[in-house]
């Protein structure tokens, strides 16, 4: 490689902004390694990772392509990489073998096909959040575990036809293939993991077959040109499913967080002064749910910047670098801000090409319809204090949990004692707690759990105090901006 020293990346992910910086700070192509001693490239600047992943000198299958192939089955340390190239799927074919495993699913996952899926996706959300709606004020709750994990695992289950009872298996090895801490000895057993767990529905969907995926792969094995390989089906199935929940949880999770950390753009979203559609996108491009995606491969000789990359080198695919490039989106590159001037829908979190991501439109529904609902329902929520921490991987991009205070602190004493009349009735300070409520919300909706506080913090009944807060003018507005109580009382 040209470089003396290689950077060696962090397999826990620690300070996945930070070592961007570093690697844009040392070049446009850089001489990196990956857990284990893997040597790779890394391109830290949008236009170049852009092209270069559409650039047909570049493959994505490393049987054919990598150099080192060999020494990936054979070496112990490398264990861990094989969960992702040594998998016969779309993700690591190239040309036709590439379209004849990426044809089965296409289809399933049009733009139109999922704005079906909404209602299912708004019931499943509403279900899983109900229960929180009845937590005491002021008690915090992980929405990665409630929410971020559980909604795009139901979904995708019940897409696939997976059982209840075989989805926690599922997860577990999709995590474990994610983790780039793992040990020889636990990577190994996650490689075994895949035949036996992954194959074990198979068998379960050839016995019982059903009107899903896992069932239609089955039957496009026995069929003519779309024929697949038992290695094909299942690690096709193992992709499609892992895809499916565990980029869409950190896209929620990262979601959540910075829209919790930057209430301005929170407040425009929910006040429709800002599209969700824009906000995702910058979500994506800022902290992307994958940060780095191992691995392309050089066919030929390439020079970028100078650098040369050779025939069989192994490139990765530094998504999160690029996306936080200066070049591309301007000095404030690393700041959330869905208004700027570069559309950030150029990112490259979906991919480009033949290669881009074919459940996009299912991960934005399910992000925006989480994220959306989280809000409505708690328009009081608030960033549990503590460091969220973050997933061990320097492949995935989240953070490890997503703690929140569903409810604003309590009203202060001092304001819930204030009286004057209000229509010749005695009532709570109500400018006092107009101004309360609207500095505790950021000027959010105080709707839902902003009531059962005031009530319980004033000792009224639910019914006055909204009847009391509506009367002072305090906004409490459903999605359609008319007053309501809220549905469902403390």
């Amino acid at each position: 490689m040209d470089q003396q020293q290689p950077i060696a990346l962090d397999p826990f992910g620690r300070d996945i902004p930070g070592e961007c910086a570093r690697l844009r700070m040392a070049g446009d192509v850089v001489a990196v390694t990956l857990p284990g001693g893997i040597p790779a490239y890394a391109i830290t600047r949008h236009d170049q990772l852009h092209d270069l992943m559409l650039d047909d000198r570049v493959s994505k299958d490393p049987r054919k392509h990598w150099a080192l192939w060999d020494q990936a089955l054979t070496r112990p340390e490398w264990q861990w990489i094989l969960g992702w190239i040594g998998r016969q799927n779309m993700l690591n074919t190239y040309g036709r073998d590439h379209k004849r495993l990426r044809k089965p699913l296409q289809t399933t996952f049009t733009a139109r096909r999922v704005e079906a899926l909404r209602p299912q996706i708004s019931k499943i959300t509403e279900r899983l959040l109900s229960p929180l709606t009845y937590m005491p004020a002021g008690m915090t709750a992980d929405v990665r575990a409630v929410l971020a994990h559980r909604l795009p695992m139901e979904v995708i289950s019940q897409l696939f036809g997976v059982p209840a009872d075989r989805r926690p298996q599922l997860a577990e090895l999709v995590t474990r293939i994610m983790d780039t801490t793992a040990t020889t000895d636990e990577a190994a057993e996650t490689i075994a993991m895949i035949d036996t767990v992954v194959s074990a529905l198979i068998d379960h969907k050839r016995a019982l077959p059903g009107d899903d995926l896992t069932s239609a792969l089955i039957a496009v094995q026995d069929t003519g040109d779309g024929r697949l390989t038992p290695e094909e089906l299942r690690d096709t199935i193992l992709l499609s499913y892992g895809a499916g929940f565990e980029t869409t949880e950190h896209l929620i999770s990262n979601g959540g967080h910075l829209l919790l950390t930057h209430r301005t753009v929170l407040r425009r979203l929910l006040a429709d002064e800002i599209t969700w559609e824009r906000v995702l996108a910058e979500v994506l491009r800022l902290h992307p749910s994958i940060a780095s995606l191992p691995l392309r491969y050089a066919i030929e000789d390439m020079t970028l910047s100078g650098v040369t990359i050779p025939a069989g080198a192994a490139i990765l695919t530094t998504i999160a670098a690029a996306n936080r490039d200066p070049a591309r989106y301007g000095h404030d590159a690393d700041q959330f801000n869905p208004d700027r001037a570069r559309d950030p829908h150029s990112h490259l979190a979906f991919g480009v090409g033949v290669h881009h991501c074919l459940g996009r439109a299912l991960a934005l529904v399910e992000a925006e319809t989480a994220l959306r609902t989280l809000f409505e329902y708690f328009p009081g929520i608030r960033l549990a204090h503590g460091d969220p921490g973050h997933v061990p991987s320097f492949i995935a991009n989240g953070p490890a949990t997503l703690r929140v205070t569903l409810s604003a602190p309590p009203i202060p004493p001092a304001v819930a004692r204030t009286r004057l009349t209000v229509r010749g009735k005695e009532r709570p300070g109500m400018q006092e707690l107009r101004d309360y409520v609207l500095y505790a919300y950021d000027g959010g909706r105080p709707e839902g759990d902003s009531v059962r506080t005031i009530s319980g913090d004033t000792g009224r009944s639910y019914g006055l105090v909204h009847r009391t807060i509506s009367e002072a003018g305090v906004p409490m507005r459903s999605r359609g901006g008319d007053h309501r109580p809220p549905a469902s009382p403390a």
